[in-house]
């Protein structure tokens, strides 16, 4: 989740996973299983989404990745969900593989560009759910201000963009060109742990990959847009269904979640809102089976 510093990593020093694969290779194989299509932007670029179900029939469900990241955020839930949902996963404008938007320091510049692809790429004659992780639940939350009665819930995981008491944490280290691959490829690992996992076991080759592709190729400044507290502007006109997941020890958060919940309940005051033990910010990736647990149930909850 660092500022972009363009240049073309070298991924040597990434552990490889425990079968002997690369984990580019991991990525590149559950990407294979989807369809990869770039959906035209109102600026004239293209964003980048995956879809593992299309055609299934399954109800459609969005996922929004986190700040400087892309859709492998969820690298461990697309296939899980997609036996229950058709999975349309986006890069937001301006990271992953998906081009900028007009501004990159401004959330509604990003929001707009999603809001017209997801009004060419979403289908018409049925609802849909967004869950949005951290950055991209703050987009979630916007762009959910724009759409229409075919939006059925946003879910907030670990969202960014509340202006309520963090608690101090580690510095992130920047991510730079002149790093041999063993040293970039610590300081990833250094920065997935300050702020991502609550337990460093938890990190792996995919992780440690992950981190430094999505990071060295951010454009969108989505840390300063989540520092800025827009969610909470945007949050009195939101009327669509929330939830909101956190994990356990999520240091964007942590020991403060009273507060979110008692801003989140202000809003809705019967929202379902739940935590998964043990956890960290990437909650999705840290305890995904928990997860691709929790987030159906929570759907299957929802009013049709």
């Amino acid at each position: 989740m660092n500022v972009a510093v363009s240049f073309t990593p070298d991924f040597s020093g990434v552990p490889r996973m425990a079968d002997g694969r690369a984990a580019a290779e991991h990525i590149a194989e559950v990407a294979a299983q989807g369809e990869a299509l770039r959906v035209p932007m109102p600026n004239g670029g293209r964003m980048m989404w995956h879809v593992w179900g299309g055609g299934s029939g399954r109800p459609p469900l969005v996922l929004l990745h986190g700040g400087s990241g892309s859709w492998i955020h969820w690298i461990r839930n697309v296939l899980p969900l997609s036996q229950r949902y058709t999975i349309y996963a986006a890069d937001l404008p301006g990271l992953g593989d998906s081009d900028p938007p007009d501004d990159v320091r401004d959330v509604w510049s990003v929001t707009r560009c999603v809001k017209a692809a997801m009004d060419q790429i979403m289908p018409r004659d049925c609802r849909y759910d967004i869950c949005g992780f951290s950055f991209g639940g703050m987009i979630g939350g916007h762009v959910a201000t724009l759409l229409d009665e075919r939006l059925r819930s946003v879910t907030l995981v670990g969202p960014g963009g509340f202006r309520l008491r963090r608690q101090a944490r580690g510095t992130m280290a920047r991510l730079t060109a002149d790093m041999p691959p063993a040293e970039l490829a610590a300081q990833a690992r250094h920065n997935l742990e300050v702020l991502m996992v609550a337990d460093p076991a938890a990190i792996d080759g995919v992780a440690i990959h992950m981190q430094i592709l999505n990071s060295t190729r951010a454009l969108t400044r989505s840390r300063s847009m989540s520092k800025a507290g827009v969610l909470s502007d945007v949050l009195p006109s939101i009327r669509t269904r929330l939830n909101a997941i956190w994990g356990e020890f999520d240091v964007t958060a942590y020991p403060f979640m009273a507060e979110r919940e008692t801003l989140l309940r202000g809003h809705q005051p019967d929202i379902d809102l739940r935590y998964i033990s043990g956890a960290g910010h990437w909650v999705a990736y840290e305890r995904a089976d928990a997860f691709n647990a929790m987030l159906p149930d929570m759907l299957d909850r929802l009013p049709p």
